[in-house]
C-alpha cells in the first residue's frame, strides 16, 4: 500500500568529474518520503540517472543540473546506476568506467 510520510528529503547527487562515480554512494531515506534530488554532471560528456525501482530514468547532458522527484514505496536497497554509456579512465590510480558508477537508495521502514 502506498503511504506518504509528508516528509521531503533534498539531496544532491554529484556525477564527479573524471572520476565514474556518484557522490554520495549511499542515500537514506524512510518509506513514504519524497526525494527532490539536484543531480549535478561535472564531466564535459553526458550521464544518465536510472533508479528502477522508482521509476526514475533521466539523461544528465555535460555540465548540467537536473531536478528529479519520487517517492520511496518499498523499504530495502535499490540500486541507482549510470544509464548513458560513458567511456572509463582513470581516477585516484584506478580504472572506473561506466559500469562503475553505481550507488544505493537504503529505504526503512515506517517506525509506529
Amino acid at each position: 500500500v502506498p503511504v506518504s510520510t509528508g516528509i521531503v528529503r533534498e539531496i544532491t547527487i554529484i556525477a564527479k568529474q573524471n572520476a565514474w562515480l556518484f557522490e554520495p554512494e549511499v542515500i537514506e531515506a524512510n518509506r513514504g518520503d519524497k526525494i527532490i534530488a539536484t543531480i549535478i554532471n561535472e564531466d564535459d560528456y553526458d550521464h544518465g540517472i536510472s533508479i528502477d525501482a522508482f521509476g526514475v530514468s533521466q539523461r544528465m547532458p555535460a555540465l548540467s543540473t537536473i531536478k528529479v522527484d519520487f517517492t520511496v514505496t518499498q523499504e530495502g536497497e535499490f540500486p541507482f546506476y549510470c544509464s548513458v554509456p560513458c567511456g572509463e579512465g582513470e581516477f585516484n590510480g584506478e580504472k572506473r568506467g561506466h559500469f562503475d558508477m553505481v550507488g544505493k537508495i537504503s529505504v526503512k521502514g515506517l517506525t509506529q
